[in-house]
């Protein structure tokens, strides 16, 4: 059965963002576990919805993953500036991983962002631990950006976040 990436439809917001909790408590992403007030934000997925453009994979009616794609720095964006766009929240449930779910995620985000009129890189945060996805992005040609990386909660200094780019 063939990958297809689409736009994720509502119906889907509730399993996407349990995939995307589970995908980030498993992986050991969060801080405070299964009390981190970000499961809150990576669950609503209507919410990024509004602000942004939510894609899935899937194989055969099942859902393996999603990212947010914000464009053009809209307000779903962490680090996105003027021109550029921003990949958020990719996630691939265990049991879809090694099927090139991910790898096709960040890949639509790419020819979203070359669609977008004005928009000339495409960019994105990372925990230093998620070295799978460091191998994609640099396969994709992206590259580090250690001057943008950034912690979303000073207070811990073990959460700095490392930025990538592409430029498109």
């Amino acid at each position: 059965m063939d990958l297809h990436i689409r736009a994720a439809e509502p119906a889907e917001y509730t399993a996407l963002g349990e995939i995307t909790a589970r995908a980030y408590l498993q992986d050991g992403l969060l801080d405070f576990g299964a009390s981190d007030a970000y499961l809150g934000e990576l669950r609503d997925v209507a919410r990024r919805a509004a602000a942004a453009q939510i894609l899935v994979a899937e194989r055969g009616g099942v859902l393996l993953g999603g990212v947010t794609f914000v464009p053009a720095g809209g307000p779903m964006a962490d680090i996105a500036g003027p021109g550029e766009a921003e990949i958020r929240m990719l996630a691939v449930a265990h049991a879809g991983r090694g099927q090139g779910a991910g790898e096709a995620l960040v890949r639509a985000c790419v020819e979203r962002a070359r669609a977008v009129e004005g928009c000339r890189s495409l960019v994105l945060s990372t925990q230093p631990m998620m070295r799978t996805a460091h191998r994609i992005y640099e396969r994709l040609g992206f590259h580090r950006t250690p001057d943008r990386d950034w912690n979303p909660l000073p207070d811990l200094l073990d959460l700095a976040l490392l930025t990538y780019e592409l430029t498109l």
